[in-house]
């Protein structure tokens, strides 16, 4: 890349000016990118919480429709659930961390109580109830999980942009930078010292034609003729 840069003073001062601002820039990535990893490694440490929360619902809520079933039948069970008339709501929302957009899922009308299941108490058993209370335990952990699991994810990508871009300052841009200044430099230091030696070469002409000058002067003198007077 320093073989297509021009050898002159502007083209210095323009790279210096871009070391400069790269190397600010680099130093700010580098902090993004470790203050992301921290954000990722809190959000890593909720999402296997949340995780293992989501498995054990999903155990417990298999368990209770399973005993439902055995216990009830499976009209029974589908009739309670199509009784069902107020269905959960689900709103979204964002909040941003450290310049990553991630979502907020707020949930309503997933707990219910037993009027606000839809079914008729008297015609069900404990055994739907306890099912359908297990069922909306795991789908509040299935929201939560996805809530979590997408901010991971969108951490992650905006980690490895930024690592990315990091990279591509520390070991192309600047490198190319620091190569562009140095061969600047060495080809100014290289005309400076040929500016200087053809000075030298010039006042030591100028010296030595004086000099010759001097001595012409001086046999001109020396060879004029005496007159009578003299």
């Amino acid at each position: 890349m320093a073989k297509d840069v021009k050898p002159t003073r502007k083209n210095l001062m323009q790279i210096e000016d871009r070391i400069e601002l790269s190397e600010r820039g680099h130093d700010t990535l580098e902090k993004k990118r470790d203050g992301l990893i921290m954000e990722f490694m809190d959000i890593l440490d909720q999402a296997q919480d949340v995780r293992e929360d989501l498995d054990d619902s999903y155990d417990r809520a298999q368990r209770a429709i399973n005993m439902a079933r055995a216990m009830e039948g499976d009209v029974a069970v589908r009739g309670a659930a199509a009784a069902l008339k107020e269905h959960p709501e689900l709103t979204t929302q964002s909040k941003n961390i450290m310049g990553v957009v991630v979502p907020q899922i707020e949930s309503s009308k997933v707990r219910k109580s037993l009027d606000e299941r839809g079914y008729g108490v008297m015609g069900t058993s404990a055994r739907i109830d306890e099912a359908a209370e297990a069922y909306e335990e795991l789908l509040e952990n299935i929201i939560l999980a996805a809530e979590v699991e997408t901010a991971m994810k969108k951490m992650l990508e905006e980690i490895e942009t930024t690592k990315r871009r990091v990279n591509a300052l520390e070991f192309k841009l600047l490198p190319d930078l620091y190569d562009n200044q140095e061969y600047i430099e060495q080809k100014l230091e290289e005309q400076e010292r040929e500016e200087i030696f053809r000075m030298k070469k010039i006042k030591a002409k100028k010296e030595e034609e004086e000099d010759e000058l001097a001595a012409a002067e001086e046999a001109e003198e020396e060879a004029e003729p005496v007159t009578a007077d003299d």
